[in-house]
């Protein structure tokens, strides 16, 4: 058996819905068809691994079947313990998705190395942006990239040189409101011009809503709102969010997620 996709949530800052965009894009690609691991190198927060565990919980009170993935927290937090826990969940999965902490940790470094995928995501503001780009203050021009860019960039090369592989860099504009303004735009067009400069993709996210925060104590995600017959006009609008989102990530074999198959993705 081959090695799975990876697809590694990365980024030093907190506060960015990372881990919950981490577990929708696993739960949304085990509903399509995929064999998914879920990997949470939290080991303090557990924020994917909490919401996985909720998800357990609540199949077994409802007694329903709903798509989960092989989750696990990484413990032995070094290199050798994260291969290893790799090794373990690459058995069950033909796509690991790897939650990082919103901190600088070696072993997500390590984590990142691994990236098929790697994906950043961020709030729509230049706090969030001046991580990965450093802005003029009167032209919002960017000027240079800022150090977690060259971290990137540097981890690509050196992934290059050793595997031959390239990495997909996607950075994800979350919690986007649904009002446009001018700081929206000027946050846009700055992200544009440092996409082309150091070379990574932008898509939109997920959006600004209360939902997500009602989501996690249950563990299920918008994809399962039909399954459990508590599908609102606001939830459709979100639930085709996650797709779009979804359908921009570049997974083998994911071209299914067009076309769920399950009740529980159904419109």
């Amino acid at each position: 058996m081959g090695q799975p996709h990876f697809i590694v949530f990365a980024n030093e800052k907190g506060g960015t819905g990372k881990s919950t965009t981490a577990v929708h894009t696993a739960i949304a690609l085990a509903a399509s068809g995929h064999r998914v691991g879920a990997l949470d190198l939290d080991q303090r927060q557990r924020t994917m691994t909490r919401y996985l565990e909720n998800r357990d919980s609540t199949m077994r009170r409802l007694e329903k079947d709903l798509p989960q993935a092989a989750y696990e927290v990484l413990e032995q937090q070094n290199e050798a313990g994260l291969v290893a826990a790799i090794d373990r969940l690459s058995t069950q999965c033909d796509v690991l998705v790897i939650d990082t902490p919103g901190r600088d940790d070696p072993v997500a470094r390590a984590a990142i190395l691994k990236a098929d995928t790697l994906v950043t995501p961020m709030n729509d503001s230049f706090v969030d942006l001046d991580l990965i780009g450093q802005v003029h203050p009167e032209s919002y021009k960017i000027t240079r990239p800022s150090f977690y860019a060259e971290l990137i960039w540097n981890s690509r090369t050196q992934r290059a040189k050793a595997t031959g592989r390239s990495v997909d860099w996607v950075v994800l504009r979350n919690r986007l409101q649904h009002i446009q303004s001018h700081n929206l735009q000027r946050v846009g067009a700055a992200l544009d011009e440092l996409a082309r400069r150091v070379g990574f993709r932008v898509i939109p996210g997920l959006g600004e809503r209360v939902i997500y925060r009602e989501l996690f104590p249950k563990g299920v995600t918008l994809l399962d709102l039909a399954e459990l017959g508590e599908v609102g006009l606001g939830h459709i609008a979100a639930r085709q969010e996650l797709r779009e989102m979804i359908s921009s990530l570049p997974i083998p074999g994911q071209a299914e997620i067009e076309d769920q198959p399950k009740a529980a993705a159904a419109g």
